[in-house]
């Protein structure tokens, strides 16, 4: 049974913009598990557009983020029990259309939210209104603090113990979650070490603060490592798997800290790991009273809120770079539309992004889509 609606308003059942909301939309859609995006996921053309219950929001989506863990989500790595059809997407960005009675007393048609749920890559979502965060304006930038400066935030404050003088390691440095682990590493006054793949990237972390970069593509990140610091980092800020984690391994100091974030270099593989040298682990930790802690942001949703908080006060207050990427650079040039979620994960993957990688929904005023 469906919750009750407000039906006292009929312009709840209008956007803002004076044009009735269409029956069906766009979505994608997992069919198929498979590590293999595009062929895990459908482009649906006429999904119905879902109704927003008592406590609901339904928000037109205006940017989507694309994260590394899509392909993970599509692959059924998440959740075993559950089998496709099912939605996918993680954040979005829009404009409340429509919302349900409850729902009312804190929204209005019109407002800008910023949401995490499944689901987003559609052109319309329902949001549970206890999940929106209420935004200033529609802006890409936003998008960026949901997933990506979230997990930078909280796991640096939970798991990453920083100082000032520290010495801190982030890899794949000038990606998604990566920009924000360098700036609040800097902000905490450590020394932030960054790995890249190109100078164009690590232009970029120097700008926002990084002391030494690593073009992983022209400079042995392991020399570099020992030569400029023998005795080690303190902290590893680590989400690519693999050789780079036993190399990050290795390069801890004394008591160092190792936070794994993901391992992007095996999320293709069809068991979704690359192997480690795992079985000196033991050793290595003991002899260094090193330790190696995971983080997952769904289990630190209790701190979610003041994390988010704090980020947006710092990126309005123009303390914190979003850099966003939608991928004016790549070969098809700009991601836009739903379709183009297939070329930014493809983008994402051969390690092109430097920042955020961000789809724009465009919607154009009094269209029925």
């Amino acid at each position: 049974s469906r919750p009750i609606l407000d039906m006292s308003y009929s312009r709840h059942f209008l956007d803002f913009q004076g044009s009735s909301i269409p029956s069906s939309m766009k979505k994608l859609v997992v069919t198929k598990l498979s590590q293999n995006f595009r062929e895990a996921v459908t482009l649906q053309q006429d999904a119905p557009v879902p109704l927003p219950g008592d406590g609901d929001l339904l928000v037109r989506n205006r940017f989507v983020g694309i994260n590394a863990s899509d392909i993970n989500y599509s692959a059924g790595r998440y959740d075993a029990s559950v089998k496709p059809p099912f939605d996918i997407g993680f954040e979005g960005v829009g404009d409340v259309v429509a919302l349900g009675l409850s729902a009312s007393a804190d929204y209005t048609v019109g407002q800008a939210v910023a949401y995490v749920k499944a689901g987003s890559f559609a052109e319309y979502t329902v949001v549970p209104a206890r999940h929106a965060v209420p935004l200033p304006s529609v802006k890409p930038e936003f998008l960026t603090l949901m997933v990506s400066g979230a997990t930078a935030y909280i796991s640096l404050k939970e798991l990453g113990n920083l100082s000032e003088g520290k010495k801190v390691l982030v890899t794949a440095a000038a990606g998604g979650t990566g920009q924000f682990a360098v700036q609040l590493a800097k902000k905490a006054k450590c020394h932030v070490i960054g790995t890249c793949s190109s100078d164009e990237k690590g232009g970029f972390l120097k700008s926002i603060g990084c002391d030494r970069t690593i073009n992983y593509k022209t400079e042995n990140v392991e020399s570099v490592l020992r030569k400029d610091y023998p005795d080690g980092v303190d902290v590893v800020y680590e989400s690519i798997g693999g050789k780079m984690f036993d190399l990050a391994l290795n390069s801890l100091a004394i008591k160092g800290r190792l936070i794994v974030i993901g391992f992007i270099a095996g999320y293709q593989n069809p068991t979704g790991l690359q192997p480690v040298k795992a079985e000196l682990l033991p050793a290595k930790l003991l002899k260094k009273s090193a330790s190696v802690r995971g983080f997952f942001l769904n289990h630190y949703l209790s701190e979610y809120a003041m994390a988010l908080k704090h980020l947006l006060e710092m990126y309005e207050r123009g303390d914190l770079v979003c850099e966003v990427d939608f991928g004016e650079m790549s070969p098809e040039g700009k991601f836009t539309g739903l379709e183009s979620v297939f070329r930014a994960v493809d983008y994402m993957y051969m390690g092109k992004n430097i920042g955020k990688i961000v789809v724009e929904l465009p919607h154009s005023v009094n269209s029925k889509l």
